[in-house]
């Protein structure tokens, strides 16, 4: 299989954005008197968030509920799996939650206990999509599927002048077709493409734990329910449905209104392989935060409101993203780097159907009216 490609930033201009972000966030914290990672707040939403997810699972086996109660426990979990996804797992398995490396992996096992699996995880989301951001073919999570065109460069096809629609039922099994199929998938095309750097016996051991995952998930989450429990299975597969279509949605549209939205670039590399940019001032043109003003939305998704931040400082716990939020802004402006920013949720969802919109026309439109 042929070699992932990636791109080297080459920073011509060699300003000192970066440089002097890092000062004044180091001495924001210092000033304060307050660690970078987790604290009791972010200690105790992970607490909530975990049994958000776990509880509605747990009641399934202690008690036997009518059919619309366990609706409403799967449905209960689905709000789980984005909290977790967003706000627990996200912070483990960057390092952000804890200066401990075994509390980083056990909170980042949190992924697996919902069916993913983190190896692949941070491969695709630490170093290919936080390095590669919105760079066609390198950052994934712009790759084409579904006949979803989040990026102007790719191939255009009759069926995207209507994603702008789809989109969203796409978003809701993002979570679903992840557990069942992308996981095998991209464990199959890293260790064949070098993004997976492990020895061969590393890479075994790492497929047993892939495999040993997924039965766990499914063995908890349908077969003794079905099986030992005696619930009906078109009961328990539609909740189970229900609840990867409510944690899928959450989750992808968090993530897509930091990048594909109005205001956001989609760069290329030249012909050498390069981007004539500073990695910084790339992750500012690429990233956009959204609705600062709504603390429970920002408490929901694990701080994701605030993706600049998180681009740029991703080992620092995202419980301290609102407040370093005005020194990133203010340091941009100074340096004249763009500072994205979406008024509210229903903002920033709303361009991005725009995005959608303009992506799904053919070619020749967009550039008629570029």
């Amino acid at each position: 299989m042929e070699q992932k490609k990636r791109a080297k930033f080459v920073n011509s201009n060699k300003t000192q954005f970066l440089k002097t972000l890092k000062r004044r966030i180091d001495q924001y914290f210092e000033d304060h008197s307050l660690d970078k990672k987790a604290n009791n707040k972010m200690i105790v939403k992970s607490i909530f968030m975990l049994c958000l997810y776990s509880l509605p699972i747990i009641a399934l086996y202690v008690y036997h509920l009518p059919a619309w109660a366990v609706l409403i426990c799967f449905s209960l979990s689905g709000f789980g799996v984005a909290g977790v996804g967003m706000g627990v797992m996200h912070d483990a398995n960057h390092g952000a939650y804890s200066h401990n490396k075994l509390v980083n992996q056990l909170m980042g096992y949190s992924l697996n206990l919902m069916g993913g699996f983190d190896v692949n995880w941070r491969h695709q989301h630490n170093i290919l999509h936080h390095t590669y951001t919105n760079i066609a073919h390198m950052d994934e999570d712009i790759d084409q599927r579904l006949k979803m065109r989040w990026t102007p460069h790719f191939k255009y096809h009759p069926a995207q002048r209507y994603q702008h629609i789809y989109a969203f039922i796409a978003y809701c099994l993002s979570t679903l077709s992840w557990i069942v199929i992308k996981d095998y998938r991209q464990f199959y095309n890293y260790s064949q493409n070098g993004v997976y750097k492990s020895t061969k016996q590393e890479m075994a051991m790492d497929f047993v734990k892939l495999f040993a995952t997924k039965i766990f998930y499914h063995l908890y989450i349908l077969i003794l329910p079905i099986v030992w429990l005696g619930y009906g299975a078109g009961l328990i597969i539609g909740g189970f449905v229900l609840m990867h279509a409510i944690g899928g949605f959450f989750l992808s549209t968090v993530f897509q209104l930091a990048h594909v939205v109005e205001g956001t670039t989609f760069p290329l590399p030249d012909d050498k392989g390069e981007i004539d940019n500073e990695w910084a001032i790339h992750q500012m043109e690429t990233t956009a935060d959204f609705g600062h003003s709504s603390k429970f939305l920002t408490w929901f998704t694990g701080g994701l409101t605030h993706q600049v931040e998180h681009h740029l400082f991703p080992d620092i716990c995202h419980i301290h993203y609102p407040q370093i939020a005005p020194i990133v802004k203010q340091t941009a402006e100074e340096f004249g780097v763009p500072y994205n920013y979406n008024d509210s949720y229903w903002g920033a969802l709303k361009s991005h159907v725009v995005i959608l919109k303009k992506f799904g026309l053919p070619d020749d439109f967009n550039l008629a009216n570029a």
